[in-house]
């Protein structure tokens, strides 16, 4: 018991545990426990004194030995032994971006149609802009426009640039926030009789999120 005993003093005063050692202790504490109650299996003679007969203080003091040795090592059973539990650690996953998606309404007919641009906004949006762009193809003239946030929360204009395209902008006015989801940008307009190409109709989009992070995107509505 004094050896054991020594042994512990220096494990727990071990600043870096050697694993290899600890292993070591482990089985020397348990063969001495093995054998321990491998005596106890057979019955003494009457010759055998007392304090030969195997004790269950010593055989208790033993697993208190090994446990010792395993908490000054720094290290459980399932250390020691190893386990078989998976890795449950996370790796946090980044925001996803702001997207956009232009498409012509399938509502559209040869003499009238709409352009749709989907906003898909993982935050909440504190500054925003959207313009869509209609080129002129011929007898294309503005019908109205909608928006699916508050109409209170932008200013709206509708022009036409030198080339005669139609721009149907919206602007998040300031203070005001545009939630995290998807928002859907409408602009209506005539055009002459026929089936309408979007090849050259074009969108904008500029925003900051909740986290400062500003975006830029543009695209188109051909299909």
């Amino acid at each position: 018991m004094d050896e054991l005993k020594r042994q512990l003093r220096e494990a727990a005063g071990a600043h870096h545990p050697d694993r290899a050692r600890i292993h070591a202790r482990v089985e020397r504490g348990m063969a001495a426990t093995r054998a321990t109650r491998g005596g106890a299996r057979h019955r003494p003679s009457a010759r055998t004194s007392s304090a030969a007969r195997p004790s269950w203080a010593r055989v208790a003091g033993a697993t208190a030995a090994v446990a010792a040795v395993l908490a000054a090592g720094g290290h459980t059973a399932a250390t020691v032994l190893g386990s078989d539990r998976p890795d449950r650690s996370v790796t946090a996953q980044p925001a996803a971006p702001l997207r956009a998606d232009g498409t012509v309404d399938p509502h559209s007919n040869r003499f009238w149609a709409q352009s749709n641009l989907t906003l898909t906004a993982p935050r909440p949006l504190t500054t925003l802009t959207v313009d869509l762009r209609v080129a002129q193809t011929g007898g294309v003239a503005s019908t109205g426009h909608w928006r699916t946030l508050p109409a209170d929360d932008f200013t709206v204009s509708v022009r036409e640039d030198e080339a005669g395209a139609l721009h149907y902008t919206w602007t998040l006015k300031p203070g005001r926030t545009a939630p995290a989801g998807r928002h859907v940008f409408a602009g209506q307009y005539n055009h002459a009789e026929g089936a309408r190409a979007a090849d050259r109709d074009r969108y904008t989009v500029t925003a900051t999120d909740s986290g400062g992070e500003r975006t830029s995107l543009r695209g188109d509505f051909a299909r």
